[in-house]
């Protein structure tokens, strides 16, 4: 240690060290102690860190005192500068340390030293990681030192050498150093200079791949960064575009994007939703072209580039917006940028961006914005239309008048440059498009298409005019007078109506409005099969203002007509049968139409007016009927222009006036009434029992409520919201609910007069049956009562009302109207076979009995119903699939879902019934009579019927067995017969095989001695491939016979390699219950059968099944079969291996339930029977 500047002889406040080596902070910092600390290879981590960070804080706050001080001393110095760049203290922290250290020494002969060292380090470093803090550092110093870039490549450019392994190594943090020094390198004019070959040889490929599989945004800033450097250099920019096309190329459509890596990568940039990167990519390409658009725009053209920079117009940063304008502009000037129609893709997010950016104050963005638009529009072939979209092309006028109006003069000479925009536009816009209005004497105008229009509609009735006289034979052609007239329709569609409501929301006038309205009644007539869409469409515009223009009486009565005929042509989109309605309704509008002229508040109060107050003037009636559908047609619209909480108490007030004077109005006008009061029925306060009572005792007036039935959900909510209504009307309102739902769905544009959007929602019915579940018993007499295709739909909404209904008390509401239901038509004259609704009914049934979870008692109503189920079940044919399937399956889960005291009397309820168990017979019988297709798509109702019977008829003997039941029929099984089914399948389907499985196991576990099953056994068998066994065998497994052991054996082994999840357990669950009785008859037998060497082909092939096939529960299940038995040659050490080696390694808390118990089996298994030890009773399931 160097002797301490001589400041005086006491000691410093460390005590140990002179008090010149401390520092005037607080406390006092001595560098002795600190330079001690960081040498000190014992020292703790905290120490040191504590020493830094006082470091750090005194070069910030007194560099000078700490400069001066160590420079009394270069030893000292030098010891500081090594040990902070030491192996042990290269951490963040230390770096920061060095190198603000290093830029206040302003000495050359530290930073040699520390390149030195760093040549030293990255040529010990075993791999890149460790290579990291150096290259952070020297990256850190170039950006502090501007000299230390320069003395880099110049006296150590060794060390550049190993920069390009950093660029190969697979970090992105490593291969973020790499880029950030190297682009401090490229920035200094020496390095450029140094580094040319550099780069050409190694550095060019190996950076455009890290470019472009940059994923860190570190990474990706870092490699924009160095490339906004090399662009600089021309160079540079040849070596990375790699051009060597002429400009006669350029054109060239078979050009390989793949030659251009760096347009590509640029291209991938400007995908990302990160506008920084966004910016630096379009900068980067701007940067490129700069240098020469000619040989460089067709590159980044045939790359697509142009379409990705016109999508990043639409954002909120200026600065990319001004890059994407760079870059556009750049682009404009070669010629493929219009022939690839890059000007057609980009003109509407140009024309949005340049609308932004006139809302902002930069005037520079502006006026780059609109030298942007002026070149694409000088430029711009004349063939290649621009503007394919009159908003678009509007929306250009509208950038173009607002930019003359800037206040910036700038600004207005770049929007005066592109003043041609209006011959651009005329030349680009290829429909006929009529001047804008600009007073009113400009309405002579309107007059032209109003007459081709009335001429099209004469027409109409010309036979001469309905071809083409000059269309050759043969040919179909386009120019027809249908095909006008859309065309038409359309131009008046698109331009002419917009322009004149434009004109009109500025001033008001007569002689323009009449034409319009002139032109608009006509056009209703132009194209007669798009009158209810083109109605719907046009809406019903400010009505009341229109019919109140009344003082020109030409206007008036132009207007009288229009509505009249907009209002017919929307009740005809829904009641095209109604004429006479149709032709009253038109009487009506013709006559008071031209007298309504009343205001919205002169309107309301005329609702509640009396005619007696008129002199019995029937014009009062007529005015009030005529406002209530012009209401009714605005408010089915969407057009509120009456307040709901005051058309709600005016139509009440009118119901009441027509009640005490003993008026009933006409159904088209109840129809109104009724649809207003449910649309307005939220706003108001509700009706009282004087208005219920009004609308009932007008709605028993009428012979069908269909008359006046709208099909919106707030009607259907009006109706089931008050009980007087619903007690009285509720049946059939609903039934009209459902019979228009299908209508509703199929014709969406012609149902509902433009209805809410709440007619397009899956169900509307859901919520009010959550609130009040007494409809469901209106619902479930529907599903009795109305026709098939009512009854489904009805279906439909309770199996989903009960998906998601979470109260129990709903379950047992429905089964006792079920229980009644059941009742009344098992008692009726009529055969309830011919009920078409019933199979329907009992599906909802068996849907309520899913709907209970978990086991529960079954109570008095649930007996009842599964004595009302069976009995229906065995007056049923086996053909009659559509009941007996419902049955069968309510009849099953009724055992399967309640406690055991329950189980047992329904067991002794359903074996009580004879003709249940002789219809069952008969349903597994027909097992045996069935053809089956030769690739079943699906399952049919006669399989699902199958699969039934045998499912319950296996439920049945195992509770018969366990409650020890009575039996009063029996069932006959043909043992041949029901083997052959699995033995020779003849592509059942899975779900038929695995009920017949199932019911096989119930037999065999009691061993073929069943009360309730009577085995009846064949004589003869097919298929016999298995030597014949003696008599001896075959009587040891009577009933079973050697041979359908082994035929039985073989097919569940090729069942078993289907490697169907169901099917697979279900043929394991055989194969132990198998086992399990030929042990019992003959254990040589079973351990014979068991020790079969194809089990072991078998074991093989499903253990080859994929990844943790092993743990799979049927797998398992076989395994701990092969063990039960000892079957040596079957299962092996080695596989027994596996299967604990895959278990140690799963994580059992995770497996599913029934790997889990698998498991569980074969490890008690495996510890109670070894698997070579001798012959034990295998241990029951």
């Amino acid at each position: 240690m160097a002797a301490p500047p001589s400041r005086g002889l006491a000691a410093g406040p460390c005590g140990r060290h002179a008090a010149g080596w401390a520092l005037p902070l607080r406390p006092p910092l001595c560098i002795a102690c600190a330079l001690g600390t960081l040498s000190d290879g014992g020292a703790s981590l905290v120490r040191k860190k504590h020493v830094l960070s006082r470091l750090r804080d005194a070069l910030a706050w007194q560099a000078l005192p700490v400069i001066q001080l160590l420079a009394l001393d270069e030893r000292v110095c030098a010891s500081l500068v090594g040990t902070l760049f030491g192996k042990s203290a290269l951490v963040p922290r230390q770096g920061e340390v060095l190198v603000q250290l290093v830029a206040e020494l302003k000495s050359e002969q530290y930073l040699h030293c520390i390149l030195d060292e760093s040549q030293k380090e990255l040529s010990k470093a075993t791999t890149m990681r460790g290579s990291l803090p150096i290259f952070t550092l020297l990256g850190k110093l170039a950006d502090t030192i501007p000299v230390f870039a320069d003395i880099l490549v110049v006296k150590h450019s060794n060390l550049v050498d190993h920069l390009p392994l950093g660029l190969m190594y697979p970090n992105e943090g490593v291969k973020a150093a790499v880029c950030y020094l190297y682009g401090k390198l490229y920035s200094s004019p020496v390095g450029t200079e140094r580094l040319s070959a550099h780069f050409e040889e190694k550095l060019c490929g190996l950076f455009l791949n890290t470019l472009g599989h940059a994923q860190t945004k570190e990474l990706q800033v870092n490699c924009l960064g160095l490339l906004k450097e090399l662009l600089k250099s021309d160079h540079f920019v040849s070596i990375l575009m790699n051009n060597s096309r002429t400009e006669e190329e350029s054109e060239n459509s078979d050009f390989l994007e793949g030659e251009n890596p760096l347009p590509l990568v640029l291209k991938k940039l400007l995908l990302t939703r990160d506008e920084m990167l966004q910016a630096a990519s379009s900068h980067c390409v701007a940067a490129v072209l700069v240098h020469s658009p000619s040989r460089y725009a067709s590159a980044f053209i045939h790359a697509d580039v142009p379409e990705f920079l016109f999508e990043c117009l639409l954002c909120n940063s200026e600065i990319l917006i001004w890059s994407v304008y760079c870059c556009l502009l750049l682009l404009t000037e070669e010629r493929l940028f219009f022939s690839k129609c890059h000007t057609v893709y980009g003109i509407e997010s140009l024309v949005r961006s340049l609308q932004d950016v006139l809302q902002l104050n930069n005037v520079e963005l502006q006026k780059q914005g609109l030298l942007l638009f002026t070149e694409i529009l000088k430029r711009q072939p004349v063939e290649i239309t621009l503007f394919t979209n009159r908003g678009v092309c509007l929306d250009a006028i509208d950038v173009l008048m607002k930019t003359v109006d800037c206040p910036v003069l700038e600004v207005v000479v770049e929007a005066v440059k592109a003043a041609f925009l209006q011959i651009a536009l005329k030349k680009c816009w290829s429909l006929v498009s009529w001047l804008p209005l600009q007073s009113e004497e400009d309405s002579s105008l309107l007059w032209y298409p109003l007459c081709v229009c009335r001429l099209a509609v004469e027409f109409q009735t010309d036979p001469m005019a309905q071809e083409n006289a000059f269309t050759a034979p043969g040919s179909e052609s386009k120019e027809t007078l249908s095909n006008f007239s859309e065309f038409l329709l359309r131009i008046c569609d698109s331009l002419c109506i917009p322009m004149v409501m434009n004109y009109l929301e500025r001033a008001v006038s007569s002689s323009v409005m009449e034409v319009f309205i002139s032109a608009l009644n006509t056009l209703f007539t132009v194209v007669p099969n798009m009158r209810i869409k083109f109605s719907k469409k046009l809406g019903m515009p400010s009505l009341l203002y229109l019919s109140a223009l009344h003082s020109n009486p030409a206007l008036n009565q132009a207007c009288s007509r229009f509505l009249c005929n907009l209002c017919l042509s929307l009740y005809s989109a829904t009641e095209k049968e109604r004429i006479s309605a149709q032709e009253e309704m038109s009487e009506l509008l013709q006559k008071a139409l031209p007298q309504l002229n009343y205001t919205v508040a002169e309107s309301l109060l005329l609702l509640a007016e009396n005619p007696e107050a008129f002199s019995l003037d029937q014009s009062l009636c007529s005015h009030q009927h005529c406002f209530i559908l012009l209401s009714y047609f605005a408010y089915t619209l969407g057009d509120r222009f009456v307040p709901e909480a005051e058309l709600f108490l005016a139509i009440r007030n009118f119901l009441l006036s027509a009640q005490d004077r003993g008026d009933c109005p006409p159904p088209y006008i109840l129809r109104a009434v009724l649809y207003l009061l449910a649309v307005c029925q939220d706003k108001g306060k509700g009706l009282d029992s004087r208005s219920l009572c009004t609308i009932r005792r007008i709605l028993d007036n009428l012979p069908d409520l269909g008359l006046v039935y709208v099909h919106c959900p707030l009607l259907l909510e009006f109706f089931l919201r008050y009980p007087e209504l619903m007690g009285r009307f509720g049946h059939q309102v609903l039934q009209l609910w459902f019979s228009w739902e299908d209508c509703n769905q199929t014709k969406t544009e012609g149902a509902g007069f433009g209805m809410s959007d709440q007619l397009n929602s899956a169900n509307p019915l859901l919520p009010i049956l959550q609130s009040n579940s007494s409809i469901l018993l209106i619902l479930l007499d529907l599903v009795c009562s109305s026709p098939v295709e009512v009854a489904q739909k009805v279906l439909v909404t309770l199996r989903t009302f009960l998906e998601r209904s979470e109260d129990a008390l709903v379950c047992d509401l429905l089964r006792s109207r079920f229980l009644q239901i059941l009742q009344q038509l098992l008692v009726e004259s009529i055969p309830f076979l011919a009920n078409r609704n019933l199979p329907i009914l009992l599906s909802l049934l068996f849907l309520v009995q899913l709907r209970s979870k978990g086991m529960r008692e079954l109570d008095s109503t649930d007996f009842k119903l599964l004595h009302q189920v069976s009995n229906l079940c065995g007056k049923c044919r086996p053909r009659d699939t559509d009941l007996l399937q419902p049955s069968l399956n309510f009849l099953y889960w009724s055992l399967h879902q309640t406690t055991p005291c329950s189980q047992q009397r329904a067991v002794a309820v359903l074996l009580s019934n004879v003709s249940l168990l002789e219809l069952l017979q008969k349903v597994l019988e027909c097992t045996w009579t069935r053809s089956f297709p030769s690739e079943p798509a699906y399952l049919s109702p006669e399989d699902a019927l199958l699969c039934s019977g045998w499912l319950l008829a296996a439920s049945l003997i195992i509770y018969q067995h366990r409650y020890n039941a009575e039996v009063h029929q029996t069932l006959t099984l043909d043992l041949t017969e029901a083997l052959n089914a699995i033995i020779f399948r003849k592509k059942k389907p899975v779900l038929l095989l695995v009920s017949i499985m199932q019911f096989l196991r119930a037999v065999l576990r009691q061993n073929f001695f069943s009360s309730l099953v009577v085995i009846i056994i064949q004589n003869t068998a097919r298929g016999a491939t298995q030597p014949q066994p003696s008599p001896l065998e075959d009587a040891a497994l009577h009933p079973l016979a050697m041979q359908q052991v082994f035929s039985l054996l073989v097919s569940l082994q090729n069942l078993l390699v289907h490697k169907d999840l169901l099917l697979s357990q279900a043929v394991v669950a055989c194969l132990e219950t198998l086992l399990e009785y030929l042990y019992v008859k003959n254990q040589d037998v079973a351990l014979h059968v068991a020790s079969q060497p194809w089990h072991r082909f078998l074991l093989l092939t499903l253990l080859n099944g994929g990844q943790k096939s092993v743990l799979q529960p049927e797998i398992l299940r076989l395994v701990t079969l092969f063990v039960r038995y000892q079957s040596s040659n079957v299962i092996s050490q080695k596989e027994i291996s596996l299967i604990l080696r895959e278990a140690a390694e799963a994580n059992l808390p995770e497996l599913p339930e029934a790997t889990s118990r698998a498991l569980h089996l074969f490890l008690r298994q495996g510890l109670l029977q070894p698997l070579m030890g001798s012959h034990k009773l295998p241990l029951r399931r």
